[in-house]
């Protein structure tokens, strides 16, 4: 039987039905062909591979086809077993290293600045007065003059204990005291990441709020309007030959104190009471994650601005005491920088007006020029203030209506940075590099360290705004220099000076001995040594009992000369106005790659332009 289909070629298509046989039946006739006949013919591998029987394969190759590539099997088969070694060894080794216990490499010492640092903010310890907490860390002090206020009947203010004493005496200035607080804050507003990367910022928020948390007691800080502050506590005059007990006549440990300790009070004195403001403004602005604490630093700082510019003079005025020690000169440049810090902290531009008000620059000084011009210290904020102004044109560019006063602070910040640098002859300077900002007079390195922060600081400013630097007239200068001026006065300090001489107390191997301090001079010994049972450790040759770590002292003389005398107070008494610029000086310096922090004093300044408002919607036809 056949089967007939359609043969695509035109005939017909036959198909036996013998060929429907299975694949398998296929399979076994193909077997049954002569094999010799098929060897007869050349075979590649290939199809020797179809038709040969397993049992007659050629001989194992020698070759190993990979699909891009053909290697012999020898090599192919080494670096498997090679690679499978290497993984077995690196395996090992990682379990080792795994296993075996890490060495820690010791983090870098830090540099000289940190651990300057350091010490001379322990010198706040050592300057407290009141009930001093546990953590005190200055094992030769106690609790001292606890009954400041109460002692005084005439008056109101009856609970001044706290704060810290001035210098070497126990007499609390108040003038000089609310500066070291300014300072302190301000410092610690622009680095406080540093600050906490050298472990101190808790520590330098605490010395501030000691302070702070004093001067709030000193005036009736709960209201809105006020007729007197407080300027100091404690008298020093001996003028005359006058033997009755006080704070310079007398040489006793603050402890042992028993004598009157008479509180003056200030009815007319902006000076006193534009500084004080400024201290807990920028303090308010330290505690800005402490709202009530900060809002209270805030409402005592708007009541003494409005006090010292309701009621003007100088506190220092009147043949007072103050004049003595710390007279004032003017108080037009506290009101600048009082108004300065007051805009900062509230973000209240009348206050900001009144700043950048040309009249109050030209009675400060800001348009002539005196010896003095471009020193910052405890008596003239103008250079201070125009620093801290010109930070607001260098990152928020207000414009008008303060545009033209804030431009030519910022010229004259310039030109001061210009007078620093050693190629001008603004100021002169010892053969050992310390520059005479106060023209050769006792007691130059609390100048020395303010201009040292101020340089330091203005060149962070530049860098964070991307300006490389400044113009002295047709010359250019690098930040760099300016940074290089802070380091040679600061090193000068340390120790790099013909004296080979640290002027910090505890710092290097060699440092005064004799501080013009009483607390470090008589020792604790459980004896208590009255008004002038003192004066044998005042007069004493020795070298003090207690060690007061890092107090800065007045420093050298113009020819770069030093005494190491206890009762030349010219040469070895320490401040804390001085030691407020070291310390700021100090964190400026110190080589934590951290620059300044943009913003913070900026979080209470609202947006000086309007928000633009948001775009149309979208047009539908």
């Amino acid at each position: 039987m056949s089967m007939f289909g359609r043969d695509p070629w035109g005939g017909p298509l036959e198909i036996n039905a013998a060929d429907s046989a299975t694949d398998d039946d296929r399979s076994r006739n193909l077997q049954e062909y002569d094999r010799a006949a098929l060897s007869s013919r050349q075979l590649d591998e290939t199809q020797q591979s179809w038709l040969l029987g397993p049992t007659e394969q050629k001989k194992k190759k020698k070759y190993v086809d990979l699909g891009c590539i053909i290697v012999s099997r020898k090599i192919f088969v080494w670096t498997v077993g090679t690679v499978a070694a290497a993984a077995v060894l690196a395996g090992f080794i990682i379990l080792i290293v795994k296993t075996v216990p890490r060495h820690h490499h010791p983090p870098p010492p830090p540099d000289n600045y940190t651990l300057a640092l350091h010490k001379a903010l322990m010198f706040f310890n050592a300057q407290r007065s009141g009930k001093l907490p546990k953590h005190n860390n200055v094992s030769w002090r106690g609790n001292s003059c606890l009954n400041d206020g109460k002692s005084d009947s005439s008056t109101i203010f009856k609970d001044l204990k706290g704060g810290y004493y001035d210098a070497g005496d126990a007499i609390k200035f108040h003038f000089p005291g609310s500066f070291a607080i300014t300072m302190l804050s301000w410092s610690v507003i622009e680095y406080s990441a540093k600050y906490d990367a050298a472990g101190e910022l808790n520590h330098a928020k605490d010395i501030i709020k000691w302070g702070a948390d004093y001067f709030l007691k000193t005036f009736n800080s709960s209201a809105d309007s006020i007729d007197r502050v407080v300027a100091q506590v404690g008298v020093g005059d001996t003028s005359g030959g006058s033997t009755t007990p006080n704070d310079h006549y007398c040489w006793m440990r603050p402890e042992d104190i028993d004598y009157a300790r008479p509180v003056t009070e200030c009815h007319s004195c902006s000076d006193l009471a534009a500084e004080m403001a400024a201290a807990l403004a920028a303090a308010s602005i330290v505690f800005k994650d402490s709202k009530a604490y900060s809002q209270k630093l805030v409402h005592g700082a708007r009541t003494l601005f409005k006090f010292s510019r309701e009621q003007r003079g100088r506190y220092s005025a009147g043949g007072s005491e103050a004049a003595i020690f710390y007279n004032s000169t003017m108080y037009w440049d506290e009101f600048i920088w009082g108004a300065a810090w007051l805009y900062y902290a509230t973000g209240n531009t009348s206050y900001l007006q009144l700043a950048t008000t040309p009249g109050l620059a030209k009675h400060a000084g800001a348009f002539w020029t005196s010896p003095d011009y471009g020193v910052l210290s405890w008596d003239n904020k103008l250079t201070g203030s125009q620093v801290l102004l010109s930070r607001l044109r260098l990152f928020l560019s207000p414009g008008y209506p303060y545009e033209e006063i804030l431009r030519t602070f910022h010229n004259q910040t310039g030109i001061v940075m210009c007078s620093y640098l050693p190629v001008f002859t603004s100021f002169n300077r010892t053969k050992g590099g310390l520059i005479q900002l106060n023209h050769g007079r006792p007691q130059p390195l609390q100048y020395v360290v303010n201009a040292a922060f101020l340089a330091a600081l203005y060149s962070d400013y530049l860098e964070a705004a991307d300006t490389p630097g400044w113009y002295c007239g047709p010359n250019f200068y690098s930040t760099d220099v300016l940074r290089g001026f802070a380091k040679t006065q600061i090193d000068y300090i340390l120790g790099k000076n013909p004296q080979k001489m640290s002027y910090l107390v505890g710092f290097g191997d060699r440092y005064p001995r004799h501080v013009h301090h009483r607390g470090a001079s008589i020792p604790k010994n459980k004896i208590k040594y009255n008004c002038k049972g003192g004066w044998k450790w005042r007069d004493s040759k020795k070298p003090n009992p207690n060690t007061i770590v890092g107090a800065m002292v007045a420093g050298p003389d113009r020819h770069d000369g030093f005494h190491d005398v206890r009762t030349n107070y010219n040469y070895t008494e320490p401040t804390i106005a001085g030691n407020a610029g070291l310390v700021a000086a100090l964190v400026a310096l110190s080589d934590k790659p951290l620059g300044i922090d943009k913003n913070t004093i900026f979080s209470a300044v609202p947006p000086l332009f309007p928000t633009p408002p948001p775009p149309p919607a979208p047009w539908k036809p």
